[in-house]
């Protein structure tokens, strides 16, 4: 009797030791973020290989509701109100589905995340958004499943599926424009020198008004004991924009004499292929 016991205490004792050992995941995990505009996104997903099966129309079937990725939900999360398709999203985090085909893909976003793959029961009720991608094809395999954040502008991204040689993105719009508008309008109610300043840039970046750029600017600047070099060749750049190359100019070569101060290789460039493009003497 005791031999048996000393037994199963040994066979125990082997089996914790083996189950602590750690082996690589078939499906790593991943995590993949991007700032749009002012709206902060971040996938979470597990990133399935080939190895040397064909991917789409045979391990991942046409037409079916596909968990896009392995193991626990592909969750993507956004820290403001967005638009996909034609639909608004509110801020929050969703379940990632799509219906793989040979020449397009469905996408859903599905407010249930505590899933483990495709729900046991789906429910149309819990779809936040749709919307249909193209399929695009690739020159090379992709051998991991891949999820990117691709052509990034102030205002949308794309959300970029890889794997096989098969390419799908999804795009996505942030509500920037509308959000920042808003913010300048409430804030040049009692603005300080910064938010004049943060206002003319955005104004002059995005086409809009650059009478009221220049304005914005000229103010940020009177404002400021010492306007720094970098703030200075943002005013050279809207004064230019605006037409006025004579203190686009001047500007100019102030700000090359303050980054010429402080050692600042790269505004030292701008500046000066800036003062040769406007004819500077």
């Amino acid at each position: 009797m005791k031999r048996i016991v000393l037994f199963m205490s040994a066979l125990a004792l082997s089996v914790a030791t083996q189950a602590q050992i750690k082996t690589p995941a078939p499906s790593p995990a991943a995590k993949v973020m991007q700032t749009v505009g002012l709206t902060d996104m971040t996938v979470e997903y597990s990133r399935p290989a080939m190895r040397d099966r064909e991917i789409f129309g045979n391990l991942v079937p046409f037409d079916n509701v596909w968990r896009t990725g392995a193991n626990a939900n592909t969750t993507i999360t956004f820290s403001e109100d967005v638009i996909v398709g034609d639909e608004k999203v509110p801020a929050g985090t969703y379940a990632l589905y799509t219906i793989p085909n040979a020449t397009d893909w469905e996408f859903f976003l599905y407010s249930d995340t505590n899933n483990w793959g495709v729900p046991q029961k789906w429910d149309d009720s819990k779809i936040a958004a749709k919307a249909t991608a193209k399929v695009q094809e690739m020159p090379m395999d992709i051998e991991s499943f891949t999820i990117t954040f691709d052509d990034v502008m102030s205002d949308s991204v794309n959300l970029g599926l890889l794997w096989e040689n098969v390419y799908v993105a999804l795009p996505i719009k942030t509500h920037t424009d509308k959000t920042v508008m808003a913010n300048i309008e409430a804030t040049l109610n009692g603005p300080s020198p910064a938010d004049y300043y943060a206002a003319a840039v955005y104004y002059s970046a995005n086409d809009k008004d650059i009478k009221k750029a220049q304005d914005w600017m000229t103010k940020a600047m009177s404002m400021m004991e010492q306007p720094a070099f970098w703030q200075l060749r943002q005013q050279s750049l809207i004064y230019a924009k605006a037409g006025n190359k004579k203190m686009a100019i001047e500007t100019a070569k102030k700000s090359l004499e303050g980054a010429e101060k402080a050692g600042n290789a790269d505004y030292i460039k701008m500046n000066k292929e800036s003062l040769k493009e406007w004819g500077a003497k």
